[in-house]
C-alpha cells in the first residue's frame, strides 16, 4: 500500500510543466524499480489496490489451521499448539503457510485480534476461521498524518533552506542507554514538563493571534509547536 501511495504521489504530484511524471522519473524519486514502478501504475490506472500482506498470510495460517491434517485431531478440529518446535506447532504451521513472515510477528497480530488464544498452560487455541485486522481509529490516524506532515515540513525547510534563511527551532534531548526500569518515571516528567511548556507557548500564540483582518488579507500564518517522545525497544533500534 505504501508503494502504491508512493508511487500515485510521485506520478501526478512531481511531473514536469503540468504532466505526469514518467516512468523513470518516478523510479528515480521513490527508489522503486522501473518494473514495481509499471506494476503499481497498473494497479492505479484499474483501479485496484493490494491488500495488505499480513491479511493475506493471516488467511493462510488460519486455513492450515483448519484443514492441514496435521493440524487437526482425530475429530477433526484444530488442535491445540505449542509456540515452538516440530510439527504440530505455530512455527512450524507458520513455516508451511506464511512465507517470509516471522512467526512471533503473526503471532502477537493474530493474539491482539483475538482469533488465537493463549491458554493458561502456554498453548495455543485458534478461535475463529477469519482473520479480521486490529482496528484502527480513523481519527487518530488522520491526526498522526497531520503530525508527520509538520515534523516533515520542518526537516525539509531546515534541509534546502539557502544559508542566509532562518532556520526552524528542531532539536533533541536522547540518551543510547537509559535502564528501562525508569520509563514509567521519563513518561511522567516529560508529560508534566511538556505540558507546561506547551501551555506556555499557548498563552503566546493566544496573545498574538492576527485579527480578522489580517486573516482576511492572507498575512496570517500557522504557527506552533510540536512535541514527540523517542524510544527504542531494542539494542537493534539504537542510532550507529
Amino acid at each position: 500500500m505504501a508503494k502504491t501511495v508512493f508511487v500515485e504521489v510521485a506520478t501526478t504530484e512531481f511531473g514536469i510543466r503540468g504532466r505526469p511524471t514518467n516512468l523513470s522519473r518516478v523510479a528515480i524519486l521513490t527508489g522503486i524499480n522501473r518494473r514495481e514502478v509499471a506494476r503499481q501504475r497498473e494497479l492505479l490506472d484499474k483501479g485496484e489496490i493490494e491488500d495488505p500482506v499480513f491479511v493475506n498470510v493471516g488467511h493462510r495460517v488460519l486455513a492450515g489451521w483448519h484443514q492441514d491434517v496435521d493440524y487437526l485431531d482425530s475429530d477433526g478440529s484444530p488442535q491445540l499448539l505449542g509456540e515452538e518446535g516440530p510439527a504440530p506447532s505455530f512455527a512450524d504451521l507458520c513455516s508451511r503457510y506464511a512465507g517470509d513472515i516471522p512467526a512471533s510477528a503473526l503471532l502477537k497480530e493474530l493474539l491482539t485480534t483475538g482469533v488465537v488464544q493463549r491458554c493458561n498452560d502456554g498453548q495455543l487455541r485458534v478461535v475463529g476461521r477469519n482473520y479480521i485486522p486490529a482496528r484502527v481509529d480513523s481519527e487518530r490516524v488522520v491526526l498522526g498524518g497531520i503530525e508527520l506532515e509538520d515534523m516533515g515540513a520542518t526537516v525539509v525547510h531546515n534541509v534546502t533552506a539557502p544559508p542566509s534563511a532562518a532556520l526552524r527551532f528542531e532539536r533533541q534531548a536522547e540518551h543510547p542507554a537509559v535502564a528501562i526500569a525508569h520509563l514509567p518515571e521519563f513518561r511522567k516528567f516529560i508529560e508534566a514538563e511538556g505540558q507546561a511548556l506547551l501551555e506556555r507557548v499557548d498563552a503566546w500564540l493566544t496573545e498574538h493571534q492576527a485579527s480578522a483582518e489580517e486573516v482576511e488579507r492572507g498575512t496570517s500564518i500557522r504557527l506552533g509547536l510540536g512535541m514527540y517522545h523517542i524510544q527504542t525497544d531494542s539494542q537493534q533500534g539504537q542510532k550507529p
